[in-house]
């Protein structure tokens, strides 16, 4: 049966927007998203299953099943939470788990990235000697595109010299390959295994361009032969650097017998990060077209994506798991564990736990946070305490990784003393990850003085950090409401070149707001865009719309509409109905709202129809004697 017990369950957690119908007909019923499928509508020729169109097939299950009535019983509680998922077009897609989804007694909580990209700094041309152990599936570095989201281990101790990396590093664009081909020349070695540790360098550090430069040398060179990962690699890069279109026009070029199941799905991935749907399904099913196999990899990724911009559609991925007998994955379970968390169901993520050791999948450690962080958040401490006391194991000292865990969770449960004591253990000689979560952790507690400390150490250990430990200290000051020391270290941010990421600016924005000073969060938004060439946040326009409609605010009020209007972010009814209040609040006639909406194909209702009945100035008494 492999993984179909969990398959169920996660399907009828997706199949929890049908309320309002009777426990049989969800249980006949159990993938359909859209309650009018027909009977017909589910069957389908074996062997194909066209996810963007929702087929579905169904098995049959017996009635002596214990598991599908158990999923049936823990799965309705999630029925009011979907809803609202479903009608949430908000802006911040970047990520699955994103900290805007989870509950506001969350949001400060430990978020641990299961992604290899997140690096911790070395010296330039310096990476662990652990590291350097290539296997066949890392060919040429390709970490971040065929696996499934590994968690990252921290490593400590002798670092190995890359001269090849040095030589990269140092190449100027407009003379890189005659920098390569001098360097080869000379008689310097270019294995395979240099080649891809330059690569992991390369990708850890983020630098696509150069790695692009790098393997379209080697690849014009014939300095190795290329195998399928080595073209799934450069088709990464290609999508990273130029676009998913010329990663297409790529694929057409690599010869038809290395065009394997590596290669889609490294194209799938490209298409999810950019949230093109219509890609994404078309990539996926190519790759069922072609015969090729259905991996776990393939369909975390349409999972990832429904999660976040078609929720409905996870039944109909689950569906086909079970079917080609997919097994999950912990990505799979971490899914599932999050949206019961996210709906306070406690029982059905105890559930979950439970069926993925059935299936003989421990939970790893980011998944243990996040079981910890909803039992806090459901206000669960002793449950908390005691999955934080297993991610400790039986010596924290030994244990390293969990400390990046327990810092923010510890502080979560407002447990200084803890946060103070893991800390110590970390203090003498820390990560840069740790230091993160330290900072996080004394934010949390409301003692800034700590986390202040904890950066300016870590500036002294490392000179340049990434802006995310910036903006971690910039998060603490604004959330304890400091907004003079939390300007002050902005100036301090942009001075040294660092960019306010947008969930510290939405804050900013909040909190200048909420003194008052509407005009300077006004000032921050427009900055943010035209000098940072920055998206803020939907949330962050809507709270500054919303004060100058309060004014009665016009001439402002359209301003910041007409800049949402740029990101796309007028679809929606909100900043419509906050615009149309701002005239009524300024007793003006709101000319010609009716067709603006019409035009945006934004539909109105009994609210809006209401506030425009109160700005139509034809129904105003104090004019109506002017038409008389």
């Amino acid at each position: 049966m492999g993984g179909g017990v969990a398959i169920w369950a996660l399907r009828r957690a997706a199949a929890r927007s049908m309320r309002g119908q009777s426990h049989d007909i969800m249980l006949a019923h159990v993938c359909c998203m859209d309650s009018k499928l027909s009977r017909n509508s589910l069957v389908h020729e074996k062997g194909h299953c066209d996810i963007s169109k929702g087929c579905i097939l169904l098995k049959p299950y017996s009635s002596g099943c214990s598991y599908s009535v158990m999923s049936f019983l823990w799965c309705r509680k999630l029925s009011s939470d979907v809803g609202a998922r479903q009608g949430q077009k908000d802006d911040d897609l970047e990520d699955g788990f994103s900290d805007k989804e989870l509950p506001p007694e969350a949001d400060a909580m430990v978020e641990l990235e299961e992604n290899e990209n997140d690096e911790e700094l070395v010296s330039e041309g310096e990476i662990s000697e652990e590291d350097t152990k290539i296997t066949a599936n890392d060919s040429l570095g390709l970490l971040d595109c065929v696996s499934d989201f590994p968690m990252k281990k921290r490593r400590r101790g002798k670092r190995a010299q890359s001269p090849l990396f040095k030589i990269i590093m140092g190449a100027p664009s407009d003379s890189f390959n005659s920098t390569l081909d001098k360097w080869v020349k000379d008689g310097n070695r270019l294995g395979r295994d240099e080649i891809s540790f330059t690569m992991l360098n390369l990708r850890r550090y983020r630098l696509y361009m150069k790695a692009l430069q790098f393997l379209k040398w080697l690849e014009a060179n014939k300095c190795i032969e290329f195998l399928e990962h080595d073209y799934a690699s450069h088709l990464d890069l290609i999508a990273k650097v130029l676009g998913l279109q010329k990663a297409e026009d790529y694929l057409e070029k690599v010869p038809e017998s290395l065009r394997g199941e590596v290669i889609y799905r490294t194209l799938l991935a490209n298409c999810v990060a950019t949230n093109d749907l219509q890609k994404s399904e078309a990539v996926f099913n190519k790759i069922k077209d072609l015969g090729l196999p259905i991996t776990t990899f393939s369909c975390n990724q349409l999972l990832l994506l429904y999660e976040r911009i078609d929720f409905k559609k996870i039944a109909n991925v689950l569906s086909l798991m079970e079917r080609e007998n997919v097994k999950p994955s912990p990505f799979t379970y971490r899914l599932l564990i999050d949206m019961k968390g996210r709906a306070k169901d406690v029982l059905g993520m105890e559930k979950i736990i439970d069926m993925m050791k059935a299936q003989g999948v421990e939970p790893n450690l980011v998944i243990q946070a996040m079981v910890a962080k909803y039992y806090i958040f459901a206000g669960l401490k002793e449950k908390a305490e005691a999955i934080l006391r297993e991610i400790e194991g039986g010596d924290i000292e030994e244990n390293h990784d969990a400390c990046m865990a327990l810092l923010p969770l510890y502080a979560a449960l407002g447990k200084a003393d803890e946060v103070g004591r893991i800390w110590k253990i970390c203090k003498s000689d820390p990560l840069l990850d740790e230091c993160l979560s330290a900072i996080k952790a004394w934010g949390i507690l409301g003692q800034t003085e700590n986390a202040e400390e904890v950066f300016e150490n870590m500036l002294k250990r490392w000179k340049t950090v990434p802006s995310k430990y910036y903006n971690e200290l910039l998060k603490a000051f604004v959330n304890n409401k400091l907004l003079s020391k939390g300007e002050e270290f902005a100036r301090r941010m942009s001075d040294n070149g660092y960019f306010i990421d947008r969930t510290n600016l939405d804050a900013l924005v909040k909190l200048y707001v909420d003194v008052g000073e509407v005009e300077k969060a006004d000032s921050i938004l427009y900055k943010a865009f035209k000098y940072n060439n920055t998206r803020p946040l939907y949330s962050s326009y809507v709270v500054v719309l919303d004060k100058y409609s309060e004014r009665g605010d016009i001439h402002n009020a359209e301003k910041i509409f007409q800049q949402m209007r740029q990101f796309g972010y007028v679809d929606r009814l909100k900043p419509y109905l906050s615009l149309l209040q701002t005239y009524i609040n300024a007793k003006s006639p709101a000319y010609g709202f009716r067709e603006r909406m019409r035009a945006d194909n934004v539909l109105s209702n009994k609210v809006v129809e209401a506030k425009l009945a109160a700005a139509d100035p034809f129904r105003n008494p104090q004019l109506s004697g002017l038409f008389g």
